[in-house]
C-alpha cells in the first residue's frame, strides 16, 4: 500500500508539474494588448493621396471568418449548444470568392472588415486578409489590422486549438499611421484573461493633399449579454473617444459590428433573439451625440427591413432580423447615399454589408 501511495504522489506531482508548465506557456504566450498602441502598415505598392472635395465610398463588413452561411456554430446557441465547430476548407473558398466578388461589384475607396481569421485552426491557420487581397485589383494595396482575439491554444473543447481574429482595414488611398485601441474589458481572472477576447478599435489616418487627415475607425463590440455593463462601457467609450478625437480630426467614420440595438429596437427583434439583449443596454449614447447610418429615420420608416444587417445562425431563423451593425460619421461629411446590401449576400456571412457614399468638404 506504501508504494502504491509513493506512486500516486509521483503521479499527482507529475501532473502538477504538467498544468505548471502549461500554465507558464500560456502565460509567455498570451496575447497581452496595451491601451494604445501602434500597428503595422502592410503596402504594396505606391497609392494616391484623399483630397478635400471628393467623394468617398465606405464599405464595412462582418465576415465571420469566411464561414458562409450554412452553419450554426456552437458559441451561435445559448450555452454554447450549437452543433457546429468550424467551416468545411471548400465553405471558406466559396465565401472568400463571394467576399472578393461584392467588393468589387461595389467598389468602394475604403474596406472595413470585422471577424477576419489568421493563424486560427478552424479555418487552417490561414491569413484570410492576405488571401482576400490577392483576389482584389491591385489599387488595394494599403492595409493595416489589429487582433483582438489571439491564443495559440486554447483548451475549450469546441475549439481544443489555435485563434486569431482581427479587424482589417483596407484601402486604395494611403495610409500614413494606424493604432489599437482597447475598449473596456469584461472583469475576469487573470488564467482566464489569457484566452477572452481582448475588444478594441482600429483606428486608421488618411493623409490628404491638402494638409490634415481623414480617419477611419473600425470595430467588433461586445456579443455576451452577462457582459451588458460591458457592452455600455464601450459605447459610452466610443461616444467620449469621437469627441476627444474630433478636436484635432474633424473628419471620420465608425463603422462595425456594434452587438447592440438601435434604441428602442428590442420589443422589434424575435422573441428568441432577446436572449441576446437587453433593452437597457443599446446604442443610444451614439445616437443621441452622432449621425448615425442606418439612422433613426430610416429604421422608423415604411421601409425599415432594408437596412436589417443581421440574420441569425440560429434554428429556425428564416432571414434578417435586426441591425447590429453601423457606420457613424462626422457632422462635417455629408452622406451622398447608403444602403445596406442583401439579397445576394444572405448566403455569405450572418452580417450583411453596410455601404456608404460620403462627400468630403473643401477646405
Amino acid at each position: 500500500m506504501k508504494k502504491i501511495g509513493k506512486i500516486f504522489a509521483l503521479l499527482s506531482l507529475g501532473v502538477l508539474g504538467i498544468v505548471l508548465v502549461l500554465l507558464g506557456l500560456a502565460w509567455i504566450t498570451a496575447f497581452k494588448p496595451q491601451a494604445i498602441e501602434s500597428v503595422p502598415l502592410l503596402t504594396q505598392g505606391e497609392a494616391p493621396k484623399m483630397k478635400a472635395g471628393q467623394p468617398l465610398k465606405v464599405l464595412s463588413w462582418n465576415v465571420q471568418f469566411m464561414a458562409g452561411k450554412g452553419y450554426i456554430f456552437f458559441f451561435d446557441m445559448p450555452g454554447n449548444k450549437g452543433p457546429d465547430e468550424r467551416p468545411s476548407r471548400s465553405s471558406v473558398e466559396q465565401t472568400l470568392a463571394e467576399v472578393a466578388r461584392v467588393i468589387q461589384a461595389e467598389n468602394p475607396d475604403v474596406i472595413a472588415l470585422q471577424e477576419v481569421d489568421d493563424g486560427a485552426a478552424r479555418t487552417d491557420h490561414e491569413d484570410q486578409l492576405a488571401r482576400l487581397q490577392a483576389m482584389l485589383p491591385k489599387e488595394y494595396n494599403q492595409s493595416a489590422s489589429a487582433f483582438y482575439w489571439k491564443v495559440p491554444f486554447v483548451p475549450h473543447p469546441r475549439i481544443l486549438g489555435s485563434v486569431g481574429l482581427k479587424l482589417s482595414i483596407l484601402s486604395r488611398y494611403q495610409i500614413s499611421s494606424a493604432r489599437s485601441i482597447l475598449l473596456p474589458q469584461a472583469p475576469h481572472p487573470p488564467v482566464v484573461t489569457w484566452f477572452q477576447f481582448h475588444r478594441t478599435i482600429l483606428e486608421a489616418h488618411f493623409p490628404l493633399q491638402e494638409g490634415g487627415d481623414l480617419v477611419v475607425l473600425n470595430t467588433h463590440g461586445e456579443a455576451l449579454i452577462q457582459d451588458g455593463v460591458v457592452k455600455k462601457q464601450e459605447v459610452e467609450f466610443l461616444a467620449n473617444h469621437l469627441q476627444t478625437l474630433s478636436a484635432e480630426h474633424p473628419w471620420w467614420v465608425l463603422a462595425g459590428d456594434m452587438n447592440m440595438l438601435p434604441p428602442g429596437f428590442y420589443t422589434r427583434i424575435p422573441v428568441a433573439e432577446r436572449v441576446w439583449f437587453k433593452p437597457e443596454f443599446d446604442m443610444g449614447a451614439l445616437y443621441a451625440k452622432y449621425s448615425a447610418l442606418p439612422s433613426l429615420a430610416m429604421l422608423n420608416s415604411p421601409d425599415s427591413l432594408q437596412y436589417l444587417t443581421h440574420f441569425p445562425n440560429r434554428i429556425g431563423a428564416t432571414g434578417l432580423d435586426k441591425v447590429i451593425d453601423y457606420q457613424f460619421y462626422s457632422p462635417v461629411l455629408t452622406v451622398e447615399s447608403f444602403h445596406v446590401r442583401q439579397a445576394d449576400c444572405l448566403k455569405i456571412s450572418d452580417h450583411m454589408p453596410l455601404v456608404a457614399s460620403y462627400l468630403l468638404p473643401i477646405k
